[in-house]
C-alpha cells in the first residue's frame, strides 16, 4: 500500500536519510496543493504556500508521530498557512485582480478557470476529492486512504461534484439540461 511506504519514508526522513524527501515531495505535493489553492484562490500563491508547507514540515518533522497519516498531517499545515495568509491578506490594501484579469493572461477559456468555478461552487471536501480524483489523477481508493473516508463516499462526492459543476457551467453559459 502506497500509504504504508510513504510512512516508512517518512520514519527515514526523521531518522536523517534526506534522500526520502522525494519520495514523500511527490506523493503529498498535490493533496496540500488543492487543500491550500481551495482557501487562497490563486495558484501562484498556492504554490508558494505549498512550499512553506514543506519546510516548516521538513523543519519541524519530529512533531509527526509515524503512522499517524503524514498527508493529513502535512494538509494542515499548509491550511494553517493559507488561512494566516488570508487573514494577513484581509489587512492589505486590495486591488480587483478579477476585473482587470485580461492583463494578467487570465480568460474564462482557460482550463484554471474551472479551479475558480469548483472553488466556489464546491463545498471544501467535495473540491479537495474532486481535485484529487479529477486533477491529480489519484485512484479513489488512494484518495480514500489519503483522507481516512470510505471509498464509496469518494466515489459519492466526486459523482456529485461533477454534476454540481456541470450544473453551474450549463446555467452559466445559458444551456439547460
Amino acid at each position: 500500500m502506497k500509504g504504508d511506504k510513504l510512512e516508512k519514508k517518512v520514519a527515514a526522513f526523521k531518522e536523517g536519510d534526506r534522500s526520502a524527501f522525494d519520495y514523500i515531495y511527490e506523493h503529498t505535493n498535490r493533496s496540500v496543493y488543492f487543500a491550500v489553492l481551495y482557501i487562497v484562490r490563486d495558484r501562484m500563491t498556492a504554490e508558494d504556500i505549498l512550499h512553506d508547507a514543506f519546510v516548516r514540515a521538513m523543519t519541524c518533522i519530529g512533531q509527526y508521530s509515524v503512522g499517524t497519516n503524514f498527508t493529513a498531517w502535512l494538509v494542515s499545515i499548509g491550511k494553517s498557512l493559507a488561512l494566516n495568509h488570508v487573514k494577513r491578506r484581509s489587512r492589505e490594501v486590495s486591488c480587483d485582480f478579477d476585473a482587470d484579469a485580461y492583463k494578467y493572461g487570465s480568460t474564462r477559456t482557460e482550463l484554471p478557470f474551472i479551479f475558480d468555478v469548483a472553488a466556489k461552487v464546491l463545498a471544501e471536501d467535495e473540491y479537495e476529492i474532486l481535485m484529487l480524483c479529477q486533477v491529480a489523477g489519484y485512484k479513489r481508493r488512494e484518495v480514500a486512504d489519503m483522507l481516512k473516508i470510505p471509498i464509496g463516499t469518494v466515489t459519492w462526492k466526486n459523482n456529485e461534484a461533477l454534476k454540481k459543476l456541470k450544473a453551474h457551467l450549463e446555467k452559466e453559459d445559458g444551456h439547460e439540461g
